[in-house]
């Protein structure tokens, strides 16, 4: 595990992106490349990037506007900005104080916090941090854990509960296959019964040990009748992340989902797979007002948000960048990353002349070649 680090000497970052250079310099090499690196030829990971940027947004001018609001509604709260805090394991892996430190400063940004199952954390202590924590779930194999699962999440004070559906079997992720990447011993899931599962400790040739929680607890045969049965054993708001297909939103809102995240997993499981952003639209046209859409995988700056915005989503996740800073300088770190995130998004919505972010829906979008 990376020593405590604080952010490096020099000029101050000014854009997400620069926290991914401080990031990279204080990560181990194989740390890095967990961290960075997607599946199979990293395709996918490339499109995220790639469809983002060829997405023109059309402002309106003399619309008036000099402050944009930023505050959005999601799930029936109000936050600060339409952004959350992808769900992303083991943090304590890029730095010591881990999901706490996330976890503080979305709480500090009001945003919300999305906790993985295989945190690094007990999910008490990070809801302990008083952020707004929606709790992410991997399906097990044992029906009843699962609802032991849910009474303990529910009795920590989660807002929402959000499965996520594209890993049946976690993709070839071949940094990580070549680097023979392992936890370090005292990096346990601390979400999973019994605290730990010893087998992502293992070092199988060939076989990257972070496979191993989705190959023993784990259930590869996630259903919709699943999905039903959590939504009725669950009173927690239900998010489905994991979705492209269009059919496959319509049929999480069938199934009682007030929300799906669009996202490819950031180009980690099927490589080849379209970029989130390109799918964005079709969800959103199929789904209508039955629920709320986020958008995951590439997102990198407030320009990036007005994007997904302006393609019909009514927020983001973002996940790596935040990574990055909570690698190169911890909370602090992660609190100006998710400060420059508003700043950003203001002068955005302020250069397209919108007030907020339902008027960004207005704008047009064209292709930038």
């Amino acid at each position: 595990m990376v020593d405590r680090m604080e952010i490096m000497p020099g000029p101050p970052p000014a854009c997400l992106a620069d926290f991914a250079a401080l990031a990279r310099t204080v990560l181990p090499p194989h740390v890095w490349d967990y961290v960075d690196g997607g599946s199979g030829a990293e395709v996918t990971l490339g499109a995220n990037r790639r469809a983002l940027d060829r997405v023109g947004v059309l402002p309106r001018v003399l619309t008036g506007v000099t402050t944009p609001r930023l505050r959005t509604r999601l799930l029936g709260r109000e936050y600060a900005m339409p952004v959350g805090v992808a769900p992303m394991a083991y943090q304590r892996l890029v730095h010591p104080d881990g999901e706490p430190a996330l976890a503080a400063a979305a709480r500090a940004a009001d945003v919300p916090y999305l906790a993985s199952i295989l945190g690094s954390t007990p999910i008490e202590q990070v809801t302990a941090t008083g952020a707004e924590v929606w709790f992410q779930l991997y399906w097990l194999r044992d029906r009843s854990l699962v609802a032991d699962l849910l009474a303990r999440v529910r009795a920590a004070g989660c807002r929402a509960l959000v499965v996520t559906v594209d890993v049946p079997v976690l993709g070839r992720r071949l940094r990580d296959l070549r680097n023979t990447f392992r936890l370090p011993p005292e990096l346990v899931p601390a979400n999973l019964p019994g605290g730990r599962d010893d087998l992502a400790h293992g070092g199988t040739p060939g076989v990257t040990p972070l496979s191993a929680p989705h190959d023993a607890p784990f259930a590869p045969a996630l259903s919709w009748a699943d999905l039903r049965w959590l939504r009725e054993r669950c009173d927690l708001p239900l998010v489905v992340k994991g979705i492209l297909d269009p059919a496959d939103a319509v049929r999480a809102v069938e199934a009682g989902a007030q929300a799906v995240v669009v996202s490819n997993h950031g180009g980690r499981q099927l490589d080849g797979v379209p970029a989130s952003a390109t799918m964005l639209p079709e969800v959103v046209a199929a789904v209508g007002d039955r629920c709320e859409v986020l958008l995951d995988s590439g997102i990198r700056g407030g320009v990036d948000v007005l994007r997904a915005l302006a393609m019909g989503a009514d927020a983001v996740l973002v996940g790596r960048p935040m990574l990055w800073a909570l690698a190169a300088g911890g909370r602090p770190a992660a609190s100006t990353a998710l400060a420059l995130l508003a700043d950003e998004l203001r002068d955005a919505l302020a250069l397209a002349g919108c007030a907020d972010p339902t008027t960004v829906r207005e704008l047009r979008t064209v292709p930038v070649d």
